[in-house]
């Protein structure tokens, strides 16, 4: 019960004239124009020695939206950087930047324009992204510098503009003339549906349940020291894929040359090669019981080793008039399949390594929106989608799938 005294009278309170909200929304406002009304930045810049530099290259972001709490923890990083550098007397400049070409641009603006963009032309396009690119530096500059980040706001680079696309193509130029350019194939990730081609970055994995198949390659002319353990048998070597709809493009199969590797007796007319230590999961797999066992061998035996010059003995593609090279590779592990990896250099990165290695075809008739080209339409259908069950259904009745 109150007494009717002030209570708060009798406690001995510090006295300050500091205002008892923060206040940040107005504060820092305050803050960074005094900043910029001062030339902070210019002045930290001149005050430091020119004999000491130090050269911070900043990463741009896409000019593709707001900022959200990734840009803030870069760019404030990059911001602890250079003012410690000015700290330790040195000239650390921080000119910011923005990478205004490509997909991240790209997706925003076919989002604003919608089924409008049916009806302009690609220059039509490129304007309104580079329109959009504008904004969003502007918009993106003002919330940098919210951060209380301090850089030379005022020369930025772009990506975008005529004089930094001029200086690329002039260095690009130099290249070209001392002979440092050559054009080449290499398999790339690619979007079927913004019909471009995607960095490492920007390709989103997830759990994905693959249709997979065993498929026989006929292998006619063994070495002699293994068919004269066939018993009049044809041989076979198996191979595993999840992406069947990249056979058409297989031109060889590797062997690691230090697995074992056994010929197994699959029938009375019919023996196939599998890894020793992969055989029970090809059985469990394809409903086969235990088979016989013909013949046992190290990979080198039938492919040699890397950078050994020795002859490749060849099994045949299962549905194309084609030679599949056996070869030896490294990256063949137990993990999955049969230790017999089929190979297709223009759909892989370590097939297409082992393409140049070898010298192999880079095969991969697949145009830009996922339809096969004509020479192997008829394999597989019309596009990559549709392939998988499609090149099954042939093997099977081909007799080349062993599952």
């Amino acid at each position: 019960m109150s007494d009717g005294r002030n209570w708060k009278e009798t406690i001995r309170l510090p006295k300050t004239e500091f205002a008892m909200r923060a206040n940040l929304a107005n504060r820092e406002g305050d803050a960074i124009a005094r900043w910029d009304a001062a030339d902070l930045y210019h002045r930290a810049m001149n005050a430091r020695s020119e004999e000491r530099p130090f050269v911070f290259h900043d990463g741009p972001p896409y000019a593709n939206g707001n900022i959200h709490h990734g840009h803030a923890l870069n760019k404030i990083l990059k911001d602890f950087c250079v003012k410690y550098r000015w700290t330790r007397g040195q000239r650390a400049m921080n000119i910011p930047g923005w990478d205004c070409h490509g997909l991240p641009i790209e997706q925003k603006v076919d989002e604003r324009l919608g089924k409008k963009k049916r009806e302009m032309s690609t220059v039509e396009v490129r304007r309104e992204c580079r329109k959009y690119a504008d904004e969003f530096v502007e918009i993106q500059r003002e919330q940098f510098k919210r951060l209380m980040v301090l850089a030379e706001w005022e020369r930025p680079y772009r990506t975008m503009d005529y004089s930094y696309e001029a200086t690329t193509l002039r260095e690009l130029g130099r290249f070209m003339e001392q002979g440092y350019v050559y054009r080449g194939l290499k398999p790339v990730h690619w979007s079927w549906a913004a019909v471009t081609a995607l960095a490492e970055a920007e390709v989103e994995y997830a759990p994905y349940t693959a249709p997979s198949v065993y498929v026989k390659f006929d292998f006619p002319e063994p070495p002699a020291w293994m068919a004269e353990h066939l018993g009049g048998r044809s041989l076979r070597v198996v191979i595993w894929t999840t992406t069947p709809w990249t056979l058409p493009s297989n031109v060889a199969i590797v062997l690691n040359p230090d697995l074992n590797y056994q010929v197994l007796a699959l029938n009375d007319g019919e023996a196939i090669v599998v890894a020793e230590g992969l055989k029970e999961s090809v059985f469990a797999a394809c409903g086969l019981e235990e088979l016989p066992v013909l013949v046992d061998f190290e990979g080198h035996q039938l492919v040699g080793r890397p950078g050994e010059d020795v002859p490749r003995p060849e099994a045949r593609h299962p549905f194309i008039d084609r030679a599949s090279v056996l070869l030896p590779a490294d990256y063949v592990t137990l993990e999955q399949g049969t230790g017999c990896v089929h190979t297709a250099p223009g759909h892989g990165q370590d097939d297409f390594a082992t393409g140049l290695k070898y010298g192999l075809p880079v095969l991969a008739p697949v145009n830009r929106y996922g339809k096969y080209t004509s020479d192997v339409a008829d394999y597989v259908g019309m596009h990559v989608f549709r392939a998988n069950p499609l090149i099954a259904q042939r093997l099977e009745d081909s007799g080349h799938l062993l599952n």
